[in-house]
């Protein structure tokens, strides 16, 4: 693979993770989907706490992204606030609140692992049916 898109790859990632982290955003997991689709290369997702924080992590990603002249093809999901896409090509970001999050396990569908939402509780809490 080319050495150059990998580190343009990982530069995405980068920005990506310091958007999250600068807004406070909760369990980041960054995915390697390069060898699974060629829609895209990496897939980072990360919980926010409220639907407030969760448009602004998605908002803060985009913003970051853009600023470093990556192109954001779209943005869904701003209306709710509860699972919100930043489709910047070769890297997606989605940011969830904790239990949409659990519920649909996405980590697990592209074959990463699922963390822990329950910080040292006796047992994790799960979604609503």
């Amino acid at each position: 693979m080319d050495k150059e898109l990998i580190a343009q790859w990982d530069m995405m990632v980068a920005i990506g993770i310091n958007a999250l982290e600068d807004v406070k955003g909760k369990d980041i997991t960054v995915l390697d989907t390069s060898a699974k689709t060629s829609l895209f290369a990496r897939m980072i997702v990360a919980s926010g706490d409220s639907t407030r924080q969760v448009k602004a992590l998605a908002n803060n990603v985009a913003v970051e992204l853009k600023q470093a002249g990556f192109e954001i093809i779209s943005t869904e999901g701003l209306d709710s606030g509860e699972w919100v896409l930043v489709d910047a090509g070769d890297l997606v970001v989605h940011v969830m609140q904790p239990a949409v999050r659990d519920y649909y396990d996405i980590e697990a569908l592209w074959g990463g692992e699922k963390p822990s939402f329950h910080n040292g509780a006796a047992k994790p809490w799960q979604a609503a049916d």
